[in-house]
Protein backbone atom coordinates (compact mmCIF):
# COMPACT_ATOMS: atom_id res chain seq x y z
CA UNK A 1 0.00 0.00 0.00
CA UNK A 2 1.42 3.57 -1.30
CA UNK A 3 2.18 5.21 1.95
CA UNK A 4 0.27 8.89 3.03
CA UNK A 5 1.65 11.86 1.70
CA UNK A 6 3.74 14.42 4.57
CA UNK A 7 1.71 16.94 5.95
CA UNK A 8 1.97 20.25 5.28
CA UNK A 9 3.54 22.35 7.58
CA UNK A 10 0.41 24.57 8.06
CA UNK A 11 -2.07 21.84 8.29
CA UNK A 12 -2.06 19.38 11.14
CA UNK A 13 -1.15 15.64 11.11
CA UNK A 14 -4.65 14.03 12.03
CA UNK A 15 -4.51 11.55 14.57
CA UNK A 16 -4.39 7.69 13.65
CA UNK A 17 -6.96 5.07 14.92
CA UNK A 18 -5.58 2.78 17.28
CA UNK A 19 -7.51 0.04 16.42
CA UNK A 20 -6.93 -0.72 12.74
CA UNK A 21 -7.49 1.18 9.08
CA UNK A 22 -10.42 3.76 7.92
CA UNK A 23 -13.27 1.32 7.55
CA UNK A 24 -17.36 1.77 7.11
CA UNK A 25 -19.46 3.95 9.58
CA UNK A 26 -20.06 1.61 12.93
CA UNK A 27 -23.53 -0.79 12.95
CA UNK A 28 -26.22 -0.54 15.67
CA UNK A 29 -25.97 -3.76 17.38
CA UNK A 30 -28.95 -4.86 20.05
CA UNK A 31 -28.06 -5.55 23.37
CA UNK A 32 -29.98 -8.53 24.73
CA UNK A 33 -31.11 -8.60 28.57
CA UNK A 34 -29.81 -11.15 30.78
CA UNK A 35 -31.11 -13.07 34.38
CA UNK A 36 -29.51 -12.37 37.21
CA UNK A 37 -28.88 -8.62 36.52
CA UNK A 38 -25.71 -9.51 34.28
CA UNK A 39 -24.80 -6.85 32.19
CA UNK A 40 -27.03 -6.99 28.78
CA UNK A 41 -25.68 -9.19 26.42
CA UNK A 42 -24.88 -8.11 22.43
CA UNK A 43 -26.75 -9.24 19.81
CA UNK A 44 -24.17 -10.26 17.75
CA UNK A 45 -20.54 -11.26 18.17
CA UNK A 46 -17.25 -12.07 16.80
CA UNK A 47 -15.96 -15.72 17.77
CA UNK A 48 -11.80 -15.98 17.87
CA UNK A 49 -11.55 -20.11 17.53
CA UNK A 50 -9.18 -19.58 14.83
CA UNK A 51 -7.36 -16.85 15.71
CA UNK A 52 -4.21 -18.51 17.60
CA UNK A 53 -3.60 -20.91 15.04
CA UNK A 54 -2.16 -18.90 12.19
CA UNK A 55 1.10 -17.72 11.48
CA UNK A 56 3.28 -14.32 12.62
CA UNK A 57 1.62 -12.51 9.24
CA UNK A 58 -1.70 -14.31 9.89
CA UNK A 59 -1.70 -13.11 13.37
CA UNK A 60 -1.28 -8.89 12.02
CA UNK A 61 -4.35 -9.92 10.40
CA UNK A 62 -6.28 -10.94 13.24
CA UNK A 63 -5.54 -8.14 15.25
CA UNK A 64 -6.51 -6.09 12.03
CA UNK A 65 -9.66 -7.75 11.80
CA UNK A 66 -10.62 -7.62 15.97
CA UNK A 67 -10.10 -4.11 15.53
CA UNK A 68 -12.17 -3.55 12.52
CA UNK A 69 -14.69 -5.38 14.41
CA UNK A 70 -14.60 -2.71 17.72
CA UNK A 71 -14.66 0.24 14.55
CA UNK A 72 -17.87 -0.56 13.56
CA UNK A 73 -19.26 -1.38 16.85
CA UNK A 74 -19.21 -4.77 17.55
CA UNK A 75 -18.27 -5.08 21.66
CA UNK A 76 -19.09 -8.98 22.01
CA UNK A 77 -15.52 -10.66 21.77
CA UNK A 78 -15.80 -15.17 22.10
CA UNK A 79 -12.39 -16.44 22.94
CA UNK A 80 -11.45 -19.60 25.31
CA UNK A 81 -8.07 -20.77 27.35
CA UNK A 82 -7.45 -23.64 24.70
CA UNK A 83 -8.12 -21.45 21.46
CA UNK A 84 -4.21 -21.74 20.38
CA UNK A 85 -3.04 -22.49 23.73
CA UNK A 86 -4.17 -19.13 24.94
CA UNK A 87 -2.70 -17.04 22.16
CA UNK A 88 -6.26 -16.43 21.18
CA UNK A 89 -6.85 -14.11 24.44
CA UNK A 90 -3.19 -12.68 24.24
CA UNK A 91 -4.13 -11.14 20.49
CA UNK A 92 -7.95 -10.12 21.91
CA UNK A 93 -5.94 -8.61 24.93
CA UNK A 94 -3.55 -6.65 22.87
CA UNK A 95 -5.96 -4.86 20.40
CA UNK A 96 -8.44 -3.95 23.69
CA UNK A 97 -5.68 -2.54 25.35
CA UNK A 98 -4.93 -0.20 22.12
CA UNK A 99 -8.51 0.98 21.66
CA UNK A 100 -9.52 4.15 22.50
CA UNK A 101 -9.94 4.65 26.28
CA UNK A 102 -8.96 0.55 26.40
CA UNK A 103 -12.38 -0.53 25.23
CA UNK A 104 -14.38 -0.13 28.83
CA UNK A 105 -17.06 -1.29 26.74
CA UNK A 106 -16.36 -4.38 25.37
CA UNK A 107 -18.28 -7.34 26.50
CA UNK A 108 -15.24 -10.32 26.45
CA UNK A 109 -16.25 -14.06 27.05
CA UNK A 110 -13.77 -16.90 27.61
CA UNK A 111 -14.00 -20.63 28.68
CA UNK A 112 -12.77 -22.87 30.85
CA UNK A 113 -11.28 -25.82 29.19
CA UNK A 114 -13.03 -29.09 29.53
CA UNK A 115 -9.46 -30.25 30.87
CA UNK A 116 -9.90 -28.33 33.38
CA UNK A 117 -13.29 -28.14 35.55
CA UNK A 118 -12.05 -29.41 38.85
CA UNK A 119 -11.72 -26.39 41.63
CA UNK A 120 -8.44 -25.32 41.99
CA UNK A 121 -7.81 -25.88 37.71
CA UNK A 122 -11.02 -23.18 36.90
CA UNK A 123 -9.47 -20.76 39.28
CA UNK A 124 -6.15 -21.33 37.92
CA UNK A 125 -7.63 -21.23 34.53
CA UNK A 126 -9.33 -17.75 35.02
CA UNK A 127 -6.28 -16.16 36.01
CA UNK A 128 -4.08 -17.23 33.52
CA UNK A 129 -7.15 -15.94 31.32
CA UNK A 130 -7.31 -12.77 32.99
CA UNK A 131 -3.43 -11.90 32.58
CA UNK A 132 -3.85 -12.79 29.01
CA UNK A 133 -6.83 -10.56 27.95
CA UNK A 134 -5.18 -7.61 30.38
CA UNK A 135 -8.70 -7.52 32.56
CA UNK A 136 -9.79 -7.82 35.88
CA UNK A 137 -12.59 -9.78 35.21
CA UNK A 138 -14.37 -11.46 32.30
CA UNK A 139 -17.99 -10.04 31.53
CA UNK A 140 -19.05 -13.91 30.99
CA UNK A 141 -17.20 -17.02 32.11
CA UNK A 142 -18.03 -19.99 30.30
CA UNK A 143 -17.57 -24.21 30.98
CA UNK A 144 -16.17 -24.87 27.71
CA UNK A 145 -18.03 -28.58 27.60
CA UNK A 146 -18.65 -31.08 30.26
CA UNK A 147 -15.88 -33.62 31.49
CA UNK A 148 -18.18 -36.78 32.42
CA UNK A 149 -15.02 -37.48 35.32
CA UNK A 150 -15.30 -34.35 36.62
CA UNK A 151 -18.49 -33.77 39.38
CA UNK A 152 -20.72 -30.50 37.65
CA UNK A 153 -20.89 -30.04 42.00
CA UNK A 154 -16.88 -29.06 41.92
CA UNK A 155 -16.96 -27.17 38.84
CA UNK A 156 -20.33 -24.82 39.34
CA UNK A 157 -18.83 -24.38 43.19
CA UNK A 158 -16.14 -23.07 42.02
CA UNK A 159 -17.17 -20.73 39.45
CA UNK A 160 -19.59 -19.59 41.71
CA UNK A 161 -17.17 -18.51 44.46
CA UNK A 162 -15.12 -16.52 41.64
CA UNK A 163 -18.76 -14.86 40.64
CA UNK A 164 -19.17 -13.53 44.08
CA UNK A 165 -15.73 -12.49 44.00
CA UNK A 166 -16.29 -10.35 41.18
CA UNK A 167 -14.07 -11.83 38.99
CA UNK A 168 -16.66 -12.80 36.12
CA UNK A 169 -20.37 -11.13 35.44
CA UNK A 170 -21.94 -14.02 34.69
CA UNK A 171 -21.60 -17.76 34.56
CA UNK A 172 -22.52 -19.77 31.59
CA UNK A 173 -21.75 -22.79 29.89
CA UNK A 174 -21.14 -24.32 26.55
CA UNK A 175 -22.58 -27.47 24.63
CA UNK A 176 -24.71 -28.50 27.36
CA UNK A 177 -27.81 -30.85 26.96
CA UNK A 178 -30.84 -30.03 29.00
CA UNK A 179 -29.96 -32.90 31.94
CA UNK A 180 -26.63 -31.14 31.93
CA UNK A 181 -28.38 -27.69 32.46
CA UNK A 182 -30.51 -29.01 35.17
CA UNK A 183 -27.56 -30.44 36.53
CA UNK A 184 -25.51 -27.71 36.48
CA UNK A 185 -28.34 -25.58 37.67
CA UNK A 186 -28.67 -27.81 41.14
CA UNK A 187 -24.92 -26.48 42.04
CA UNK A 188 -25.64 -22.73 42.53
CA UNK A 189 -26.65 -20.77 45.29
CA UNK A 190 -27.03 -17.54 43.96
CA UNK A 191 -25.85 -17.21 40.95
CA UNK A 192 -27.45 -18.54 37.52
CA UNK A 193 -26.83 -19.67 34.46
CA UNK A 194 -27.17 -17.01 32.05
CA UNK A 195 -25.76 -18.60 28.29
CA UNK A 196 -25.62 -22.09 26.87
CA UNK A 197 -23.44 -21.46 23.95
CA UNK A 198 -24.22 -24.45 21.06
CA UNK A 199 -23.45 -25.10 17.26
CA UNK A 200 -27.02 -23.85 15.77
CA UNK A 201 -27.63 -22.66 12.24
CA UNK A 202 -30.28 -23.48 9.51
CA UNK A 203 -28.75 -26.67 8.94
CA UNK A 204 -28.37 -28.39 12.22
CA UNK A 205 -30.75 -27.44 14.40
CA UNK A 206 -32.70 -30.97 15.00
CA UNK A 207 -30.09 -31.56 17.94
CA UNK A 208 -30.62 -27.97 19.30
CA UNK A 209 -34.07 -27.72 19.40
CA UNK A 210 -35.06 -29.22 22.83
CA UNK A 211 -32.08 -27.36 24.67
CA UNK A 212 -33.56 -24.32 23.39
CA UNK A 213 -36.91 -24.80 24.76
CA UNK A 214 -35.99 -25.95 27.99
CA UNK A 215 -33.17 -22.51 27.98
CA UNK A 216 -36.24 -20.47 26.89
CA UNK A 217 -38.27 -21.35 29.65
CA UNK A 218 -35.45 -20.87 32.12
CA UNK A 219 -34.13 -17.47 30.55
CA UNK A 220 -30.78 -18.74 29.65
CA UNK A 221 -29.36 -17.17 26.80
CA UNK A 222 -28.32 -19.39 23.81
CA UNK A 223 -24.95 -17.88 21.95
CA UNK A 224 -24.88 -19.86 18.43
CA UNK A 225 -21.82 -20.72 16.79
CA UNK A 226 -21.03 -21.87 13.25
CA UNK A 227 -24.43 -19.09 12.50
CA UNK A 228 -23.43 -19.65 8.67
CA UNK A 229 -22.32 -23.18 8.58
CA UNK A 230 -19.01 -22.52 7.65
CA UNK A 231 -19.48 -20.32 5.14
CA UNK A 232 -22.64 -22.28 3.35
CA UNK A 233 -24.76 -19.15 4.42
CA UNK A 234 -22.61 -16.87 2.83
CA UNK A 235 -22.84 -18.85 -0.51
CA UNK A 236 -19.46 -20.71 -0.38
CA UNK A 237 -19.34 -24.20 -1.59
CA UNK A 238 -22.88 -24.09 -3.25
CA UNK A 239 -21.44 -23.81 -7.30
CA UNK A 240 -18.90 -26.50 -6.85
CA UNK A 241 -15.93 -25.10 -5.15
CA UNK A 242 -13.88 -28.45 -3.06
CA UNK A 243 -14.74 -28.07 0.34
CA UNK A 244 -10.79 -27.63 2.24
CA UNK A 245 -9.87 -30.62 4.08
CA UNK A 246 -9.41 -28.63 7.47
CA UNK A 247 -13.25 -27.13 6.74
CA UNK A 248 -14.43 -30.41 6.78
CA UNK A 249 -12.55 -31.65 10.15
CA UNK A 250 -14.72 -29.30 12.07
CA UNK A 251 -17.65 -28.76 10.24
CA UNK A 252 -19.51 -31.53 12.62
CA UNK A 253 -22.30 -33.27 9.87
CA UNK A 254 -22.46 -30.61 6.93
CA UNK A 255 -20.29 -32.40 4.55
CA UNK A 256 -20.32 -36.23 4.95
CA UNK A 257 -21.10 -37.49 2.01
CA UNK A 258 -25.02 -38.42 2.68
CA UNK A 259 -25.29 -35.17 3.34
CA UNK A 260 -23.91 -33.09 1.31
CA UNK A 261 -26.01 -32.99 -2.04
CA UNK A 262 -29.26 -32.59 0.19
CA UNK A 263 -26.97 -29.27 2.08
CA UNK A 264 -26.38 -27.80 -1.30
CA UNK A 265 -29.49 -28.12 -2.90
CA UNK A 266 -31.18 -26.52 0.07
CA UNK A 267 -28.04 -24.10 0.25
CA UNK A 268 -28.87 -22.97 -3.40
CA UNK A 269 -32.65 -22.87 -3.41
CA UNK A 270 -31.64 -20.19 -0.03
CA UNK A 271 -29.92 -18.40 -2.06
CA UNK A 272 -32.54 -18.20 -4.65
CA UNK A 273 -34.62 -17.14 -1.98
CA UNK A 274 -32.37 -14.55 -0.96
CA UNK A 275 -32.00 -13.11 -4.66
CA UNK A 276 -35.85 -12.81 -4.80
CA UNK A 277 -36.10 -11.12 -1.38
CA UNK A 278 -33.36 -8.57 -2.34
CA UNK A 279 -31.10 -9.51 0.91
CA UNK A 280 -27.90 -11.13 1.36
CA UNK A 281 -28.25 -15.32 1.56
CA UNK A 282 -25.76 -13.70 4.88
CA UNK A 283 -28.69 -11.60 6.45
CA UNK A 284 -31.63 -15.02 6.23
CA UNK A 285 -28.77 -17.02 8.27
CA UNK A 286 -28.24 -14.02 10.97
CA UNK A 287 -31.56 -12.83 11.67
CA UNK A 288 -33.15 -16.65 11.47
CA UNK A 289 -31.56 -16.89 14.47
CA UNK A 290 -32.62 -14.17 15.69
CA UNK A 291 -35.93 -14.86 15.38
CA UNK A 292 -35.81 -18.07 17.44
CA UNK A 293 -34.51 -16.12 20.52
CA UNK A 294 -30.46 -16.75 20.36
CA UNK A 295 -27.61 -14.08 19.77
CA UNK A 296 -25.15 -15.28 16.76
CA UNK A 297 -21.19 -15.50 17.15
CA UNK A 298 -19.55 -15.78 13.47
CA UNK A 299 -16.12 -16.14 12.91
CA UNK A 300 -13.79 -13.58 10.50
CA UNK A 301 -10.18 -13.79 9.29
CA UNK A 302 -10.46 -10.71 7.53
CA UNK A 303 -11.40 -7.25 7.91
CA UNK A 304 -13.60 -7.42 4.73
CA UNK A 305 -15.27 -10.00 6.14
CA UNK A 306 -16.10 -7.92 9.23
CA UNK A 307 -18.06 -5.80 6.91
CA UNK A 308 -19.31 -7.99 5.53
CA UNK A 309 -21.62 -9.36 7.36
CA UNK A 310 -22.32 -6.38 9.56
CA UNK A 311 -23.78 -5.84 6.00
CA UNK A 312 -25.94 -8.98 6.21
CA UNK A 313 -27.28 -7.66 9.86
CA UNK A 314 -27.81 -4.66 8.86
CA UNK A 315 -30.97 -5.76 6.68
CA UNK A 316 -33.64 -8.10 8.25
CA UNK A 317 -35.23 -9.88 5.61
CA UNK A 318 -38.80 -10.20 6.28
CA UNK A 319 -40.41 -12.72 8.78
CA UNK A 320 -42.24 -14.40 6.02
CA UNK A 321 -38.56 -14.74 4.14
CA UNK A 322 -37.16 -16.02 7.29
CA UNK A 323 -40.09 -18.49 7.78
CA UNK A 324 -39.58 -19.74 3.88
CA UNK A 325 -35.84 -20.13 4.43
CA UNK A 326 -37.09 -22.52 7.57
CA UNK A 327 -38.67 -24.82 5.52
CA UNK A 328 -36.11 -24.93 3.04
CA UNK A 329 -33.57 -25.91 5.20
CA UNK A 330 -35.60 -28.46 6.68
CA UNK A 331 -36.16 -29.99 3.20
CA UNK A 332 -39.51 -28.76 2.69
CA UNK A 333 -40.66 -28.52 -1.24
CA UNK A 334 -43.77 -26.98 -1.08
Amino acid sequence: MKPPSRPSKASPKKKRSAVGPKSPLPVKIEMVKLSGGARPHPALGLGLWASGRWTNEDEARTKATIGRAYERGMRWFDTAEVYGNGRSERVLGEVLARAPGTAPDAYVVTKVSWEHLRANQVRASLIGSLERLARRSADLYLVHAPDAHVPLSETMGALEALWKEGKVGAIGVSNFSVEELEEAARHLSEAKIVVNQLRYNLFLRDDVDPVREYCRAHNILIEAYTPLARGLLHGRYLDGTKVPKEVRQFANRLFEPDMLPQILARGRALRDLANDAGVPLASIGLHWLRKMGTVPVFGASRPEQIDSNLAAWAVRPPDRVLDRADRIARGDRA
